[in-house]
């Protein structure tokens, strides 16, 4: 009895890693529509997104830079006839299949749950070979004495090392300096800074604070035990007071905006980030009470210094009527007209306005939208963008969304 329950408990983890593998798959499948989407981003003529086999982290997308990616050559828009036919013979092949007995169809299926499996393994493999590579290459840049950004941000576009990742985060919003000998003192000194502000703006009587402020911190406070409700760790009461105490403190250093709703799920991947230079394992394990309260309150300056940096580029997003937001749903919108016609088309056919799914894209960064484990990736390439970031978003959310509409029209002529 005791054989066969162990026997299940490894079926079980068996699904759940290929599942995870699958997601990681199709994510990093994303982000490399994302490069193709990035060659036109003057909309030289028809753009189209065509699907890979490539393992997530083959050595050649990696080594490229961000500018190599998004030059836009010749053969690159004589291409598209050809790949417009590509999708339609994809897709008329698959509508062809309708026609195949049930046992041909069985049979298919299993084909594509071996190869599936075998795509896996070897991105598994070629993952393996190319970590060592990438680690190396990450430590030669971060090692130097002065961090040249840019070749940080070349490496960081195609996903950071876990473990290196909180440095090279602080790096690239500019909290910590590139000079090493600078970096220590500044960090000290910003942390001190944010205590103080605690001190003077959070940790005082409501007697103390105006009506706009204590109906302010009451929202936040609702607003905290929402926050990534599907992750236990954030439903901690401590992880939840650090949270309250970060957005708090920003809302009121920076009076333009305030806070607004969204915000708070902003500060999640610097949370976790910051604290995994502390604790070990899986995020649904940690306990915050483990660490001492100095290296709480690290982990929370650097989480308000680094929002702080992230929403210096975007503080039109959350003044009011968020005229940033409503900017780029309309570019959006434009993008996916110009990529994408017949998706377009059918959208306003079906009275479906973009305002009513992409404001909260642009709103949380789509940190709502996919699961929390994949959020850190796809961060290393929102910061690597730097000051790009707001137009970026618009590719990014126009690749997610016609990556839906590709798999969709499979799905049916299947």
């Amino acid at each position: 009895m005791r054989n066969t329950n162990n026997h299940s408990s490894e079926e079980d983890q068996r699904k759940k890693e290929s599942t995870i593998a699958s997601l990681d798959s199709r994510f990093n499948q994303t982000l490399r529509n994302v490069q193709g989407l990035l060659k036109g981003r003057s909309i030289p003529g028809k753009i189209l997104l065509t699907r890979r086999l490539d393992p997530p982290d083959e050595p050649s997308s990696q080594e490229r830079s961000p500018e190599y990616i998004r030059s836009f050559s010749e053969n690159d828009a004589g291409s598209s006839d050809r790949m417009a036919k590509e999708v339609e013979e994809e897709v008329q092949s698959t509508g062809k299949s309708n026609n195949n007995t049930n046992v041909n169809k069985l049979k298919t299926s299993n084909l594509d749950v071996e190869n599936i499996s075998k795509e896996v393994q070897k991105s598994t493999m070629g993952a393996r070979a190319t970590d060592s590579a990438r680690v190396m290459k990450f430590t030669k840049v971060l090692s130097g004495t002065t961090i040249i950004l840019e070749k940080l941000r070349e490496l960081a576009w195609s996903g950071i090392p876990d473990y290196m990742r909180p440095g090279a985060w602080r790096l690239l919003l500019g909290y910590a300096p590139p000079n090493s000998d600078r970096r220590e003192g500044v960090l000290r000194r910003k942390r001190l800074e944010y205590l103080d502000c605690v001190s003077q703006y959070y940790d005082i009587p409501d007697t103390e604070r105006s009506d706009d402020e204590i109906n302010m911190l009451r929202q936040i406070a609702v607003d905290c035990p929402r926050t990534v409700p599907d992750v236990s760790f954030f439903q901690q009461l401590q992880v939840q007071k650090s949270l309250e105490r970060i957005l708090y403190t920003w809302a009121i250093r920076h009076p333009a905006s305030g806070y607004v709703q969204g915000i708070n799920d902003l500060v999640t991947p610097f949370l976790v980030v910051f604290l995994s230079e502390h604790l070990e394992g899986g995020v649904d394990n940690w306990s915050i009470s483990d660490l001492s309260p100095e290296k709480i309150s690290n982990m929370e300056a650097d989480c308000y210094w680094c929002l702080s940096k992230l929403l210096d580029g975007m503080q039109d997003h959350y003044t009011f009527a968020q005229p940033g937001i409503q900017r780029l749903v309309f570019k959006l919108k434009e993008l996916v007209r110009r990529i994408d016609e017949p998706v377009s088309r059918h959208m306003e056919e079906q009275g479906l306005e973009f305002l009513q799914f992409a404001f909260r894209w642009f709103n949380c960064l789509l940190i709502r939208e996919i699961p929390f484990h994949l959020v850190s990736r796809l961060w290393d390439t929102y910061l690597a963008e730097g000051d790009a970031l707001p137009d970026f978003l618009v590719y990014i959310f126009a690749s997610f969304l016609l990556t839906i509409r590709f798999r969709s029209l499979i799905s049916k002529n299947w």
